[in-house]
């Protein structure tokens, strides 16, 4: 998948109404998502529980059944504090122990998730195919492209192998191409 930039990533974060409690809700989702680079399932299974907002990070439980430590950046803590405080405890007419509920109170679906993402892409201008694996793309591209070691980011997003993380040093390199193109004298 391709990666957004980080001016359509600034534009689709920005997309939600959040002076309501659903846009309050998108937000912090789409926060979380970018800042963690979690799988659709992941994100959506998240569970009030799995989230410290004081030290910043949440427990996942990924593929196969292994759980992983991913950091929370300063942002998504912002957005998801609000979200708990605002507009969840409107949404959680059932008791749920997910941290992201639909509208009637319930889990919310990988598909839902999904069309709310579809949408505030749309309402971001972001022309091109958008799915929440196209924002995990983005999440590990930008690590790679600010100097995150592959080890690192391996981590992050789950990946059993280094091998499965290794196509982003594409990125690496692309990144170093153009560096010394534009640097280089005699390029």
């Amino acid at each position: 998948p391709h990666a957004l930039t980080t001016e359509e990533i600034n534009s689709l974060l920005s997309a939600p109404d959040t002076n309501t409690p659903l846009g309050l809700r998108d937000r912090a989702m789409l926060e979380t998502l970018y800042a963690t680079g979690l799988r659709v399932s992941e994100l959506v299974g998240l569970t009030v529980d799995r989230v410290r907002l004081d030290p910043g990070f949440v427990r996942v439980l990924g593929k196969g059944g292994k759980e992983r430590l991913v950091p929370l950046g300063g942002g998504a803590v912002a957005w998801i504090e609000k979200y708990q405080k605002g507009s969840r405890p409107e949404l959680d007419q059932h008791r749920a122990p997910e941290l992201f509920l639909n509208h009637r109170g319930h889990r919310l679906t990988r598909q839902g998730f999904w069309k709310i993402l579809r949408n505030h892409g749309l309402t971001a201008g972001i022309r091109s195919q958008l799915s929440p694996h196209v924002v995990r793309h983005s999440f590990a591209t930008h690590l790679v492209e600010h100097g995150a070691d592959l080890r690192s980011v391996q981590m992050m997003l789950g990946h059993s192998s280094l091998t499965t993380t290794e196509i982003y040093t594409h990125v690496a390199r692309e990144r170093l191409r153009r560096l010394y193109d534009e640097k280089h004298p005699r390029a």
